[in-house]
């Protein structure tokens, strides 16, 4: 089975367990956006939302997995969201995704800044140009669009930005030098943001995943040593999902989370 193939296998079978979990019912209607949303984490924050109901636009590079997500979404008989291409380390273009969402769908009550590539290689080996590029698709977007979209959360009376982190940033990685340095980055951007956008009504959080096993992790990454490494690592003898980021995700976004905020979310199966 090839990686496009075992992808559409495992959403498949996430979308067919949407119902069983819990549902929020302030997130009915709501407009969110998540960057990078086509694929992995991504794309299963982006179903989970439209079982909720919300009013969902999602921005990405590639053409072909966002269509089909909102093909087979809509086959579920849930909302179709908004594919939006465009790339976030293009700060016009991510504005303009962005504008293009409230002409469309609304004002912005949810951001989820999920967009990222944990591009591999030696620290011995990394450009300026290979480290800008890190810092330009892993961090820079995450102010930019929280930049952008703050003015109508705040006179909307308040909204949450969920920020993806990474337990890269707490472990002992090697070979993501740019990757890590902006994922440690994002927590205390969290909490900066958090104070600022506080008195707006505006929640910032940072959720941080462990290792989380997309088809494009299990199909390029993971071998039988990580899988090893993790059943030593974690305290919880599972592995872990895109959907148990998307439903930790969910709770953030909900008013059920109306006084969270600034925090660092883990979840990694107790690992760190």
């Amino acid at each position: 089975m090839s990686t496009l193939d075992a992808e559409q296998h495992g959403r498949d079978a996430e979308l067919a367990e949407l119902e069983r979990f819990a549902r929020y019912p302030s997130l009915a209607d709501r407009v969110v956006v998540i960057t990078g949303g086509a694929s992995g984490i991504g794309a299963s924050l982006v179903a989970h939302f439209c079982a909720q109901g919300a009013s969902v636009a999602f921005i990405d590079l590639a053409r072909a997995p966002a269509q089909q997500l909102c093909r087979d979404i809509r086959a579920r008989g849930l909302p179709t969201p908004l594919a939006l291409t465009a790339d976030v380390r293009r700060i016009d273009a991510l504005r303009a995704a962005l504008a293009r969402t409230e002409v469309e769908l609304g004002p912005i009550s949810v951001l989820v800044n999920n967009a990222a590539n944990d591009r591999r290689m030696p620290s011995s080996q990394l450009s300026v140009q290979d480290w800008d590029d890190a810092i330009a698709t892993n961090l820079r977007p995450h102010f930019f669009a929280t930049q952008a979209v703050a003015p109508a959360m705040a006179a909307n009376g308040g909204g949450s930005v969920i920020n993806l982190g990474s337990v890269s940033a707490h472990t002992n990685f090697v070979d993501l030098a740019g990757y890590i340095a902006s994922k440690a980055g994002i927590e205390g951007l969290t909490r900066t943001l958090a104070r600022e956008l506080g008195p707006a009504g505006i929640r910032v959080n940072c959720v941080i995943p462990g290792w989380i096993m997309t088809e494009r992790q299990r199909g390029e990454v993971v071998t039988r040593e990580v899988l090893a490494t993790l059943d030593t690592a974690q305290s919880l003898q599972l592995r872990l999902t895109p959907a148990d980021v998307a439903r930790l995700v969910l709770w953030l976004a909900a008013d059920d989370s109306r006084g969270a905020t600034g925090q660092r979310w883990v979840i990694d199966a107790g690992w760190i």
